[in-house]
């Protein structure tokens, strides 16, 4: 597994800020009880308190990633604040950009970004539609790239306890099937939500791995996610 850093300028992907446009709910970070498995799942992705294996994972802050054989793990930094901001796994010819949000202790957010992001592909001259997938309900779309065509792209959500998780997968990923190992990395994925308070669909921090992450991973040369595509209005 390498790790490859991107500037804003330095990416042509989805960017869509579909999470949320008016956030008037703000989590206090304090539990009613243990969240822990209670909420009953048997596929991730996870809740941090749900997994054993911290130590072994590529820490990001908010996102433990757990890497298998020809995973590579891209970031996106703000030049402005030099925070990440984005998270892209790429493997063979399929990607998926991945982030993760506070959520409501009451409610998941992932039924009304589904409808913002439905507005905004639609009104960005792309092509859309829900359909039911291994993660739930997903938006398998066509969004328009820089050189006009439309390209495939399929959005997942996951509502976890007080934070959301999105995905989009690209490349071959963006296929209804998906793409199965980058499937697997996905949903073995453990969200680190924190007891700070935080507002709804605000993104929760990400960071570069310690120098001394038990990968061992070192920065390599960047290299942009397959079929990528960069719509305005995403």
């Amino acid at each position: 597994m390498i790790f490859r850093k991107k500037s804003n300028d330095g990416i042509e992907s989805i960017e869509n800020d579909a999470v949320l446009e008016d956030s008037p709910v703000v989590d206090d970070g304090q539990d009613e009880g243990d969240s822990g498995n209670s909420r009953g799942v048997t596929t991730g992705p996870w809740d941090a308190t749900e997994i054993e294996d911290h130590e072994s994972r590529i820490d990001l802050g908010s996102l433990l990633v757990a890497g298998v054989p020809g995973l590579s793990l891209q970031v996106q930094v703000d030049e402005n604040t030099q925070r990440i901001t984005m998270v892209t796994l790429i493997l063979a010819d399929a990607a998926v950009q991945v982030q993760a949000f506070a959520a409501p202790r009451s409610s998941g957010i992932w039924d009304d970004v589904r409808k913002q992001l439905t507005t905004s592909i639609t009104n960005g001259g792309g092509l859309v539609e829900s359909a039911e997938g291994l993660f739930g309900t997903e938006l398998r779309a066509r969004v328009p790239a820089p050189d006009k065509s439309l390209q495939p792209a399929r959005f997942v959500g996951v509502d976890g306890p007080r934070w959301f998780l999105r995905g989009l997968f690209l490349g071959s990923a963006a296929a209804p099937a998906g793409h199965p190992g980058l499937t697997e990395v996905f949903s073995n994925i453990a969200v680190v939500r924190g007891d700070e308070a935080m507002a709804s669909g605000e993104p929760l921090p990400l960071q570069l791995p310690p120098k001394d992450d038990p990968s061992g991973q070192t920065p390599a040369d960047e290299k942009s996610p397959p079929d990528e595509v960069s719509p305005e209005q995403a």
